[in-house]
């Protein structure tokens, strides 16, 4: 089971945080938002089916994330919880703390935004298109 997302890249991406990475249906950000890799992402997880959504919210489901651009890949393992709402309309954000909230795809993430793959991030800095693919590992 997965879903994918279309986002791009944006000249502000720093991607320097060390607990979380974000991609957003926002068009800009500034440069203080280490977090943020993805902007005009064109979904959110208000598209994400029932069955997707219930899955993600069970502290058992593992979740990967892949991320690609046109000259780099990365994938990212983390958890799902009963408390996650995926009910945030602009933000996506994968966490490796336990902190949950309407903007959480998952928690206890493996990788953080100053974790990816710098070729990756040298990318989405030149604002290349990014693909998101959010899988259920079973």
């Amino acid at each position: 089971m997965e879903y994918k997302i279309k986002s791009k890249g944006h000249r502000n991406v720093s991607s320097l945080h060390k607990s979380t990475f974000e991609i957003t249906k926002d068009l800009e950000i500034g440069p203080t938002a280490d977090c943020i890799i993805g902007v005009d992402m064109d979904q959110s997880m208000l598209n994400f089916s029932d069955e997707f959504k219930n899955k993600i919210a069970n502290s058992n489901t593992r979740i990967q994330v892949l991320l690609d651009t046109p000259n780099a890949h990365d994938e990212i393992i983390g958890f799902g919880h009963e408390d996650l709402t995926l009910t945030h309309p602009t933000d996506i954000v994968c966490r490796t703390s336990d902190f949950t909230c309407p903007r959480t795809l998952m928690i206890k993430s493996d990788k953080a935004a100053r974790d990816l793959n710098s070729d990756l991030i040298n990318d989405l800095k030149n604002e290349e298109i990014l693909e998101v693919t959010i899988k259920i590992l079973e």
